[in-house]
């Protein structure tokens, strides 16, 4: 099959395996380029391992830590017509560099939210290693099948009032307007219940139980609050107080944790562009106006820059890791210095399809969406008639 992006909206229909491969590799050598983490973790289970934040911290975990993963996702499969889900590349490429560094890693493709993968996974743990020392949550699921068999969905909707604002047509680069009405309270519930803490509190609980979270275990769940500019659509919309059941987690969770000596904290990360941040209105100029700021100022950052930092410099660093006053560690420093977000501010009012591409960088958040498909990277034939049906061994989760 020769593969071709195919956008819709805010995704692509297709992924390209040797691009998801690329981007899996680049991953690796930034890692490895920047030299073994001291203290870091030697058995980690990450929830939401195939793309984004998630795979990164794996990436980071493995390659800069040599530490064991186990990796939880739900990703699609190839079939004969269809490309499959990019994670699902990834995480087998993924397996493939680890497995050239001896290194050990296990796959378990399913529903997180479902007491059989949790369950699943806690079985691994104990046959292969044991415990784990570092518990990693980073899903971003737009819907939540419950324990009696509903399904609940997460909205991203502004509360009280209606939001109007543009967003950028990935296909063109222009500007388009949207609008949308404030949500219910019932999908402000709905929203806490898919993407908030109360998850990430039974995973922990579970695991604890069984007895497979070691001594010193540290647990933590991935954030994003912005800037003032974003608010309306995101801190103080539906996704803002989802994030806010995060920290009433992880203050939920501190007692537990602290029975075996460990923690459970909430790391606040940079914006960056995933599968999940490409869906929420508002952010691609957000996103388009940041890159160009501190590309510019020289301390852009992508996931695998953030998760390499967060480990060798907050987490497994000597020292306590430093937080804010709600207990979170903040590694959305750079993006929220003065200098970068004058400049935001400066250009969030005025921007137009004119000035786009003059005061936005554009160009890089393009670049940016199409390889989170695997489009875009040198070094890879576009125009080869390729396998697109990657097998990968995954242990059963049912």
């Amino acid at each position: 099959m020769i593969v071709k992006p195919r956008i819709k909206g805010f995704m692509c229909a297709t992924s390209h395996p040797s691009g998801c491969a690329m981007d899996v590799q680049r991953q690796v050598e930034y890692v490895v380029e920047q030299g073994q983490i001291s203290n870091g973790p030697a058995r980690v289970l990450i929830i939401g391992a195939s793309g984004g934040y998630g795979l990164a911290t794996r990436i980071s975990a493995a390659f800069g830590c040599n530490a064991e993963t186990i990796g939880v996702f739900f990703e699609r499969a190839a079939s004969s017509k269809y490309t499959a889900s990019p994670g699902w590349y990834k995480s087998a490429a993924f397996a493939e560099q680890a497995a050239e560094k001896d290194l050990y890693a296990k796959n378990i493709n399913g529903d997180a939210y479902s007491e059989e993968v949790k369950q699943a996974a806690i079985s691994l743990i104990k046959e292969d290693l044991g415990q784990v020392d570092m518990v990693v949550y980073s899903l971003a699921a737009p819907a939540r099948k419950l324990s009696d068999g509903s399904i609940v969905r997460g909205t991203l909707k502004p509360i009280g009032e209606p939001y109007d604002g543009m967003t950028i047509n990935i296909n063109s680069g222009e500007l388009r307007a949207i609008s949308l009405e404030p949500a219910s309270p019932e999908e402000v519930a709905d929203t806490v219940k898919v993407m908030g803490g109360e998850d990430w509190e039974r995973w922990i609980a579970v695991m604890l139980e069984a007895g497979v979270l070691a001594d010193g275990c540290i647990t933590t769940n991935y954030t994003y609050l912005g800037s003032e500019v974003t608010w309306p659509i995101y801190y103080q919309g539906t996704i803002g107080k989802a994030k806010e059941d995060l920290d009433r987690a992880a203050l939920a969770l501190k007692e537990p944790m602290s029975q075996i000596g460990g923690e459970a904290k909430v790391v606040v990360m940079k914006g960056v562009l995933t599968q999940a941040a490409s869906a929420i209105p508002g952010m691609p100029i957000y996103l388009s106006l940041l890159f160009k700021a501190m590309k510019k100022a020289g301390t852009h950052e992508g996931c695998i820059e953030q998760t390499t930092r967060l480990f060798a410099t907050r987490l497994f660093s000597p020292g306590s890791p430093g937080t804010d006053d709600e207990g979170r560690i903040r590694m959305d420093d750079l993006e929220l210095a003065d200098d970068i977000q004058a400049y935001i501010k400066d250009n969030w009012s005025d921007v137009n399809t004119m000035t786009l591409s003059d005061v936005a960088d554009v160009a890089g958040y393009r670049q940016a969406f199409m390889e989170l498909y695997g489009f875009g990277f040198d070094g890879v034939d576009y125009e080869a008639d390729i396998n697109t049906e990657w097998e990968m061994e995954l242990v059963p989760s049912d």
